[in-house]
């Protein structure tokens, strides 16, 4: 009698549910079929596409690796690679370095820091075409700094025609318009230092800048890496600001063409060469692999 006793109140007071083999992948339907639709699908659809000389309405045929060697023979190519290297090598250290020192500036819990970690953060959220149309205003032949500049006696500047001075524009959009997003990333950071650290520094007698090289710059080491690599893959992959400020051309015979840009000139129109730009996209797609590689690469080099 025990036993039965026993038995019945170990049982479950809900009917029992066999659970199907299938339920798992059931609840994984849904996003596994966006990653499949807007992601696997034209992952493989540009590498196929890259070996055939399709275009916009007409069906390609095999040929090969001849997309890969026309531009090989394409100053544009040429061009668009250098402009997409410049970019990185303008862009990636000053995202690295400044918003780790906007972090440390708005890190302080002093009266008002909630204003000013809005107001860096603002420019993130900013639809970019807002900001690139805005920052044209500014710099166009006839805006708000020239008008500056020609009051002052210094006359007008070509920031929007000359073809540095355009990428030197567009990478200060870009600078400008990253510092907040990684700031946050930063702030995280920071958060996890410990105190004790800066303050037995301190007690051996070292300043501000010492305490930063030393303590600050060692603890976030494994950010500033990820900062570098991410900012490396959105520079090189550049496209809106300079589209924005260099206008659909790429600005004088085509000398500010970065690599995505000449991929949408390539590629779109009702005789857009898909082929082609999908060739194009494949480089660029190989090209921004090898940057992480090598970011991840450098820091394993430097860990003990």
């Amino acid at each position: 009698m025990a036993g039965t006793t026993v038995s019945r109140a170990r049982r479950p007071a809900g009917p029992v549910r066999r659970q199907l083999p299938a339920s798992p992948w059931l609840f994984a339907a849904p996003g596994l079929l966006i990653i499949g639709t807007f992601v696997l699908y034209p992952f493989v659809s540009t590498l196929v596409n890259a070996f055939t000389d399709r275009r916009t309405l007409v069906p390609g045929r095999f040929v090969g690796l001849a997309n890969f060697r026309e531009l090989l023979n394409d100053d544009m190519f040429w061009t668009g690679l250098r402009n997409s290297t410049l970019y990185v090598l303008g862009v990636v250290p000053a995202l690295v370095v400044l918003p780790l020192l906007l972090a440390l500036l708005v890190q302080k819990n002093i009266p008002g820091i909630t204003f000013f970690r809005s107001a860096f953060y603002t420019p993130v959220v900013a639809s970019i075409v807002v900001v690139g149309l805005i920052w044209v205003w500014l710099l166009d032949e006839r805006g708000l700094v020239n008008s500056l500049l020609e009051t002052v006696g210094i006359g007008r500047v070509g920031f929007l025609s000359d073809q540095w001075l355009l990428l030197l524009s567009a990478m200060a959009v870009t600078v400008w318009k990253g510092l907040g997003y990684y700031m946050i990333i930063y702030l995280a950071a920071l958060a996890s230092v410990p105190r004790e650290l800066h303050e037995a520094a301190a007690v051996d007698g070292a300043g501000a800048v010492r305490r930063f090289l030393t303590v600050t710059v060692p603890a976030v080491r494994s950010t500033m890496v990820l900062v570098g690599a991410l900012s490396s893959v959105a520079a090189f992959k550049v496209f809106s600001e300079v589209y924005l400020m260099a206008g659909p051309s790429g600005g004088p015979a085509g000398e500010d063409t970065t690599l995505v840009m000449l991929v949408q000139r390539t590629g779109t129109g009702l005789t857009g060469r898909v082929g082609y730009a999908s060739a194009l996209s494949v480089v660029v797609f190989a090209v921004t692999v090898v940057l992480m590689l090598l970011v991840l690469r450098a820091d394993r080099r430097e860990e003990p």
